[in-house]
């Protein structure tokens, strides 16, 4: 097998980047001074975000006043299935765009009250390339990979879970059903990022939801905690 790596460095790309790093720490900066914990959740399309944030906001929308900004290319199904939980949606289409840039969600947050909400969750593009590089000024990024994708994802696409503080494993009630190896996907992850958090969980059978709800109350107390509220 003959192995071409291709480096090629992009100057237009380069200022993207530094553009867009500016403004995420802006929004990061504005969503510590209103105490608002914010997640960016990545993962293939079909991969089960809005699954997975049907569950967790089920379940915790009494405790924390909950926002979702849903990033999808052309439609609002995800966002209108979100809003039937009750929680306030702000949809942004990329018309095409393969991610979310922090820019969008500066706009997309000018008009909320910040100080009257404590969980901001962005549902990203589906993607797994893009969605790695942009920062958008969250405190942790969550990647979704799915039994069906194939336990082989981190080294094919390693930036994604190297950025993530932790992955969710959805659809482990097909389990079975693939040759998909947790033995694989572990040793992978943690020779990526020794420190990840891993969770298996099944939308479908309810499996492993609240273990990852617990996780993600942790992260917002601590949170809490170190800037003082």
């Amino acid at each position: 097998m003959r192995q071409l790596d291709v480096k090629k460095e992009i100057g237009v790309m380069k200022d993207l980047f530094a553009t867009n790093n500016k403004i995420a720490a802006s929004n990061r900066q504005l969503f510590k001074e209103k105490g608002v914990f914010t997640i960016n959740l990545v993962g293939s399309p079909g991969a089960g975000k809005t699954s997975l944030l049907e569950k967790i906001i089920g379940n915790m929308k009494d405790e924390l006043n909950i926002v979702v900004i849903e990033g999808d290319l052309y439609t609002t199904k995800d966002a209108e299935r979100i809003e039937q939980d009750g929680v306030e949606v702000i949809q942004l289409n990329t018309k095409g765009a393969c991610h979310l840039e922090a820019n969008m969600i500066a706009e997309a947050i000018s008009d909320l009250d910040l100080a009257e909400i404590d969980l901001l969750i962005i549902e990203n593009v589906g993607n797994l390339v893009c969605t790695a590089s942009f920062d958008l000024g969250e405190d942790i990024k969550i990647t979704l990979l799915s039994i069906t994708e194939g336990s082989d994802k981190p080294l094919k696409y390693p930036v994604i879970f190297q950025n993530s503080e932790a992955v969710v494993v959805n659809k482990l009630d097909l389990l079975n059903y693939t040759d998909f190896s947790m033995d694989e996907l572990y040793g992978d992850l943690k020779a990526l990022k020794e420190d990840i958090k891993v969770f298996e969980v099944s939308c479908v059978k309810e499996k492993g939801i609240l273990d990852f709800e617990d996780y993600l109350k942790d992260e917002f107390n601590s949170k809490r905690l170190a800037i003082g509220i």
